[in-house]
């Protein structure tokens, strides 16, 4: 590869790495009052916002913020209903300073995707890599054919989602990739059957014209590209 090639290459990498940095700015926050706060989300949502795998609870752990906020809002008003928000999604229980101070602090944890190995002569201590452990999140693989999913992500998600489920904090659209399979199929439904009632009419038609194969295809694909 010519020299003039490889300079390219690497200023495209920093542009693009300077844009996502740009992009992804977390607002200042309290670590403690954060910390305090997430003691009660934690008992739904995990320590580390990680989220249940069978669907129940989303990941909440580095998504953008405004994003976040935005849902917790919606269940203020009851745009959006979640039985078990009802009786934190109010001014008392959760303020606007306290949206901000979570919200903040949720959209700063990177859990990883994988257990870091252990590097040469270090030595292993068993109660620091249990709590490690805990942070690492993998989803596992969804059954379906990836390959057809990415064509169809790419066709109709990807726009608002970015190019691997990565999210997109300019759109404020979630982050796919790492979410838990179970709980983005249980959202889907709601859509289609328009209990989602802070998403339009339109989200309800159109997810009504995929197929069960296509979601599931799509699925598929999201839940490979944390691996």
């Amino acid at each position: 590869m010519k020299s003039s090639h490889i300079l390219f290459l690497l200023v495209s990498t920093l542009i693009c790495s300077t844009a996502l940095a740009e992009e992804r700015v977390i607002p200042e926050f309290d670590r403690y009052d954060a910390e305090d706060i997430m003691d009660v989300c934690a008992g739904c949502h995990g320590e580390y916002g990680q989220g249940t795998p069978d669907g129940e609870y989303p990941r909440l752990a580095g998504q953008d913020p405004v994003y976040l906020a935005r849902q917790i809002e919606a269940f203020k008003s009851r745009k959006r209903i979640n039985i078990p928000m009802i009786p934190y999604a109010n001014d008392r229980e959760l303020p606007p300073e306290d949206v901000r101070t979570i919200t903040a602090y949720l959209a700063s944890i990177n859990l990883p995707r994988h257990l870091k190995p252990l590097k040469p002569g270090e030595k292993f201590d068993a109660f620091e890599r249990l709590e490690e452990s805990k942070r690492v999140l993998n989803i596992p693989h969804y059954p379906g054919d990836p390959k057809k999913g990415e064509r169809f992500y790419h066709r109709e998600c990807a726009s608002c989602h970015g190019e691997k489920g990565e999210g997109n904090w300019k759109k404020h659209a979630p982050m796919l990739t790492g979410q838990h399979p179970k709980y983005l199929l249980r959202q889907i439904d709601k859509i289609r059957k328009g209990e989602r009632f802070h998403d339009s009419v339109d989200d309800a038609e159109l997810f009504r014209e995929y197929s069960d194969r296509q979601i599931a295809d799509m699925l598929a694909w999201l839940s490979r590209q944390d691996d």
